[in-house]
């Protein structure tokens, strides 16, 4: 009778738990949106204004004379998208030859792939800085997205969910007349969407939230991503927080919109890549 009595209760417990971590969790993305509606004055309010105002237009119209709104979403998308496009290309390839051809010092290679994990980025900025600078990339699309195309985690990834596809399939292929390059991208990437999927996702919320390179090398406003953009409204002497609380909304949006809808595929690819052999 005592068991079947705290069962309900522990149940109680659990929900009234997960309410609060929800609530935690969710209140700043509310309280960043309703603020995205007022003017300074009333976010500074005590208490904290909670509802939606009325300043909407008036704060991007503001927000647009500074940033120009289009323009830096637009910077954002193609860097993002493009970056993992040729990520999710070139990661793939370098997994499946790790997992599936047997080569001199593959061992090796493979493990000053994953050695990269513990360079810290920061190391890394100044002689980047001064290479794209020789050659002339500078403020410049291809200076974002080229110097961490070969990601180590996604060649991890990758490498991993290629091993557990069966090589027969491949020898079979090749038997058929196949070349290696068919058989990459007709018989064994199709069988990686999860993994392709949480690979994605992650290089594109990485790059859409990526700061200090593009702060680095991007030296125009007609250049800048989002992260950068946001950091630049902070430079003004007289900061307009309902400005700065639109753009934070607009630059989250999107990333907000693809993880809920793709979590699923991203919590799968990790999965099924960590429990390879």
């Amino acid at each position: 009778m005592q068991e079947i009595e705290s069962k309900p209760l522990s149940k109680i417990i659990t929900y009234l738990i997960l309410i609060f971590a929800v609530f935690v969790s969710l209140f700043p993305f509310y309280f960043m949106f309703v603020s995205s509606t007022h003017t300074s004055s009333d976010i500074l309010s005590v208490p904290p204004k909670l509802m939606l105002g009325l300043n909407l237009l008036n704060n991007y119209n503001k927000l647009n004379d500074e940033i120009n709104v289009g323009r830096i979403f637009f910077n954002s998308i193609f860097i993002s998208v493009t970056y993992t496009i040729l990520t999710l290309l070139l990661d793939s390839i370098t997994g499946y030859v790790l997992a599936k051809f047997d080569f001199k010092g593959k061992t090796l290679f493979f493990g000053f792939i994953l050695a990269t994990l513990m360079i810290p980025n920061q190391v890394l900025l100044v002689p980047l800085f001064s290479m794209m600078n020789k050659i002339g990339w500078a403020n410049s699309y291809q200076a974002v997205i080229l110097p961490s195309l070969a990601n180590a985690f996604g060649i991890f990834l990758m490498r991993q969910n290629m091993l557990a596809f069966p090589t027969s399939l491949i020898e079979a292929a090749r038997i058929d007349g196949y070349g290696e390059l068919s058989i990459f991208f007709k018989v064994v990437l199709p069988t990686m969407k999860p993994a392709l999927g949480a690979l994605g996702i992650y290089m594109f919320m990485s790059q859409w939230n990526n700061f200090m390179w593009p702060l680095i090398i991007l030296s125009t406003k007609d250049m800048y991503t989002f992260p950068v953009a946001l950091a630049s409204l902070n430079g003004l002497q007289r900061k307009d927080f309902g400005m700065i609380m639109l753009g934070a909304t607009i630059a989250t949006i999107p990333i907000m919109i693809i993880f809920l809808l793709f979590q699923k595929q991203f919590i799968s690819g990790i999965l099924e890549g960590s429990l390879k052999d």
